[in-house]
């Protein structure tokens, strides 16, 4: 007998329509229905090996058995990444342009990004005294928007702010869908690619003047392994992968919002909290409420490992979701706890919202620095600096779509500045 006859088969001549109907649980509720932290399905007509928690987080992570090249589809590199970008590099090649990534998203650049996020919000408030509601995912993404560019040196008219937000939230939303959400974040990766290319080609000609160690220089500027400079092309695909993931945090700062209203007693705490309180606070949005859904690799070579063979060229999908609500990993995983963190050791590989490993090999996202400074200083402003009300609104969201976020967008009225 084969060793991957052991392993559990997921039936049906294809599983493909199973996976959008349960989105976010399809790996989790095999692993659960099989007692197995592997099982092998059939998607998109191919078959592809699911992956479950920290142990295979580990092997996926190893860039010795695993590569990306060839397993981010076309229609995700069109819509959120980019054709060819770094999410689909290996070896040096990977290594270089992280190194790039890294210099970019160090401890003083996620200082001045929470400052520039903390002074856009406290600016927000004389315009929301003066409405009857604020949506907070609208109000992040395009806070974020304008935070992003003016960090990285990227000129945006306050005219066309929302377009680009909404366009770099396009990109995202594309990520799981099908049909029009999809062709919508395919035509906003067009128009986003066609604005930044112009501004790298005019920074290159010297027809604007840009700061140097801004995003913006570096990628127009930046040489690959050959010393040649990258195309102007792919010098803005890789400038929207600094830009997109920053206005993406508008979704954890919407389930930010959900989680200060609906556990009331965390928020109190925050209320005279310290750093501590709120980095806690905002790590365990990352844990519980949904973002990445999975993340997949191709096998760099055979090997076999927990009685699974993995022959080469096959596709893997390792579950981020459900590894950050494994029982083994997260004591009452299905619970919002902020002080679970207070114990947590900080493993590379039990906690991936944003993937796995370590930073300067891997495909881990450099920016996790960045996201959980600027929800902080979200959080900061939400408890610290404001009152507002929380009107009858749809917070449900939905675990089939991918990605998903609260129907409402989160909704306040009544904004009022907090005296203390």
């Amino acid at each position: 007998m084969a060793l991957n006859d052991q392993l559990p088969h997921e039936k049906g001549l294809d599983n493909s329509i199973t996976l959008m109907q349960e989105g976010y649980l399809f790996i989790k509720n095999r692993v659960e229905k099989y007692q197995s932290d592997l099982f092998e399905a059939r998607l998109l007509g191919q078959r592809v090996i699911c992956m479950h928690g920290e142990e295979a987080a580990k092997i996926f992570y190893d860039t010795e058995f695993f590569q990306r090249k060839g397993a981010t589809p076309k229609r995700v590199q069109k819509s959120l990444f980019g054709e060819n970008a770094i999410q689909t590099m290996d070896g040096d090649a990977h290594t270089h342009r992280k190194l790039l990534f890294m210099s970019l998203m160090t401890p003083p650049h996620q200082k001045r990004l929470a400052e520039l996020t903390m002074e856009q919000w406290e600016a927000s408030l004389v315009k929301w005294q003066g409405v009857e509601k604020i949506v907070l995912f609208e109000e992040a993404k395009e806070i974020l928007c304008r935070v992003a560019c003016h960090w990285a040196g990227v000129p945006v008219k306050e005219e066309e702010l929302k377009e680009r937000a909404d366009d770099f939230s396009s990109m995202v939303d594309a990520f799981g869908a099908v049909g029009p959400r999809h062709w919508k974040g395919r035509r906003a990766r067009t128009r986003t690619e066609e604005w930044i290319r112009r501004i790298i080609e005019d920074v290159r000609e010297g027809k604007r003047k840009v700061v140097e160690d801004s995003a913006l220089y570096e990628l127009a500027f930046h040489r690959d392994l050959n010393d040649s400079l990258l195309d102007s092309q792919m010098a803005a695909v890789e400038l929207i992968n600094v830009l997109r993931p920053i206005v993406a945090i508008s979704t954890f700062i919407t389930f930010a919002g959900v989680a200060l209203h609906k556990y009331e007693d965390k928020r109190y705490k925050l209320e005279s909290g310290t750093d501590n309180d709120f980095e806690m606070f905002a790590q365990e949005v990352r844990r519980f409420y949904p973002f990445g859904p999975f993340v997949g690799a191709r096998v760099k070579k055979d090997f076999t490992w927990n009685g699974c063979e993995f022959k080469q060229g096959m596709l893997v999908l390792l579950d981020i979701y459900g590894t950050n609500h494994d029982l083994r990993i997260w004591k009452e995983p299905n619970e919002f706890l902020p002080e679970r963190f207070k114990e947590w050791k900080g493993s590379l590989f039990d906690f991936i919202p944003q993937g796995g490993g370590e930073v300067e090999k891997g495909h881990r996202c450099p920016g996790e620095g960045i996201t959980v400074e600027v929800m902080k200083a979200t959080l900061k402003y939400l408890v610290q600096k404001i009152n507002y009300d929380v009107p009858d609104q749809d917070l449900n969201f939905s675990m089939a779509k991918m990605p998903t976020l609260p129907e409402s967008g989160f909704i306040m009225c009544n904004v009022r500045k907090k005296y203390q």
